[in-house]
């Protein structure tokens, strides 16, 4: 077994300097970054210490046969074909949220996984939150008994990542917030024990989806006559064979007094939550963490507040170090493509149920 892996990272955007945090701090060796911007690409090899820069990414599984790991970094739609790639050359694959643009395409990503015998993971960061892994703790121990319930929320008052860019495009990303911000429904499944699901209701909304005022602060440009075709906020119901249910809240433009990022659970011993507060909306230097259980103790309730090393990072570089312990053995992945799956299976059956206004059957 291997002591120390070598990786490479497709896509060359801010979020890549999570991914190369992570790798560093896990020991791996990173060799290749790979972007169609060049100029790009050729920036963040030089920032980072990257030695191998390439445009094509076939080019670079080609010609650095001793990369074990990839991050994929890229816009949406382009996952599911990257991964496909990766996983047939040989490679390890992490790739950034959301899976693919529908469950049809993660599966594919899954089937080629476990053809290949490689590990296939994405980055479903805010599991590896050490807030997020201590309340958990909870939950394996049996202290809070079955869920029954839960209630995801990433709502943003003002947070259009630009307008006509890929973000924007149903083609290129798949959708709005429901999926972009995908990862508080992932956490509550997660809590749940990633039940199967079986039905869906729902609504999304497309208010303020033409209004600049609305935009997120990350500076991403506008593109003059670009498209804006994917929702601004939804709310959806879910439940599942197992009795449970889930509310699921999503927006990156509504009337709410501030960003709200949380996942409240209620168990038949106990229930928690996990919130994150931002004073404006996607200014992590503004955010406020809480992580709470909720019991009975001596015929009173109960609040207990849990201590967790505060981590700005919201678990992002833990994430990547996971998938490169869990490809050296030494850890077991934080996540797996059928989870994966089963989450894109309800984010389809969300954009279904508010398309034609009517419950959608899971099956």
């Amino acid at each position: 077994m291997k002591n120390e892996i070598s990786a490479a990272i497709i896509g060359a955007g801010s979020i890549v300097d999570y991914h190369i945090n992570g790798y560093v701090k896990s020991g791996a060796k990173l060799v290749a970054i790979a972007d169609t911007n060049k100029k790009a690409a050729e920036s963040k090899g030089k920032q980072k210490g990257i030695p191998k820069v390439f445009v094509n990414y076939s080019e670079m599984l080609e010609e650095c046969p001793e990369v074990d790991a990839i991050s994929i970094c890229t816009p949406n739609f382009l996952h599911a074909k990257i991964a496909v790639d990766c996983l047939k050359a040989g490679r390890n694959v992490f790739c950034e949220k959301p899976p693919a643009l529908n469950a049809r395409d993660t599966a594919i990503m899954k089937q080629e996984a476990e053809k290949s015998g490689k590990i296939l993971m994405f980055d479903f960061n805010n599991r590896a939150r050490p807030d997020v892994q201590a309340l958990f703790e909870y939950v394996k121990t049996g202290q809070v008994g079955k869920i029954n319930s839960a209630q995801a929320l990433w709502i943003r008052r003002c947070g259009i990542p630009g307008f006509g860019g890929w973000f924007t495009q149903k083609a290129l990303s798949g959708g709005g917030p429901v999926i972009d911000l995908l990862h508080m429904t992932d956490l509550a499944l997660f809590f749940m024990g990633f039940p199967d699901p079986e039905w869906v209701l729902s609504e999304t909304f497309h208010d303020f989806a033409q209004d600049r005022n609305f935009k997120g602060p990350w500076g991403i440009p506008d593109v003059k006559q670009g498209v804006v075709d994917v929702e601004t906020s939804s709310h959806a119901f879910v439940t599942f064979k197992t009795q449970q249910v889930l509310f699921a809240r999503n927006s990156w433009a509504e009337q709410n007094k501030r960003e709200e990022v949380s996942m409240t659970f209620q168990g038949a011993k106990a229930g928690g939550m996990v919130k994150r507060l931002f004073k404006v909306d996607g200014m992590d230097d503004t955010a406020c963490d809480t992580c709470e259980m909720f019991t009975m103790e001596n015929g009173t309730p109960v609040n207990k507040r849990i201590l967790a090393q505060p981590d700005p990072a919201m678990g992002r570089e833990r994430a990547v170090m996971n998938f490169v312990n869990a490809v050296l053995g030494k850890e077991k992945p934080l996540n797996t493509p059928r989870e994966a799956v089963t989450l894109m299976k309800i984010i389809d059956a969300i954009y279904e149920s508010a398309r034609t206004r009517a419950p959608v059957r899971i099956v």
